[in-house]
């Protein structure tokens, strides 16, 4: 080997060092991403599960009207009964762990007096990243909604 190729091999030493190193910090950024989303996502599923939860227990529930008036083809709502319900509903289920915090929005009611929405935000806590996204002032928050109606059959 002549001393100009032996030069040239003792240059490039050590350069796989630093392409390891990326490698490294590229999977360790793509495993902490996806367990990112994936964290984020259950939380939205289990929000969505009390939504469901609190939707339905406030379709349930006759309104004072009911007893008067009578039923037609949807149990009667009101927006305070609706609203009511499910914040009984809501207080009455222990919190997910990977949720920090929630509350329920203000869509929460009823728009036609059938049909009860709830409303529900939350702040999802992410495993890996969540301490620097907090420390960011980057908060993870998610919104769900569902609804529920309580029809009258033959």
């Amino acid at each position: 080997m002549s001393p100009a190729t032996r030069e040239a091999l003792r240059d490039e030493r050590g350069t796989i060092t630093l392409y390891l190193l990326g490698l490294v910090v590229l999977a360790v950024t793509l495993v902490a991403g996806v367990t990112a989303v994936t964290a984020a996502h259950l939380a939205r599923i289990r929000l969505l599960d009390v939504a469901d939860g609190a939707a339905l227990a406030a379709a349930g529930g006759l309104d004072d009207s009911a007893y008067t008036a009578g039923v037609g083809e949807a149990v009667p709502l009101s927006e305070e009964a609706v609203a009511r319900r499910a914040a009984d509903y809501v207080a009455g289920h222990e919190r997910p762990a990977n949720v920090l915090g929630w509350q329920l929005g203000p869509g929460t009611g009823t728009p036609d007096g059938h049909t009860a929405v709830v409303d529900l935000t939350g702040e999802a806590r992410l495993p890996l990243v969540g301490g620097l996204l907090r420390d960011l002032g980057v908060r993870v928050s998610i919104h769900v909604t569902s609804r529920a109606r309580a029809d009258v059959g033959p």
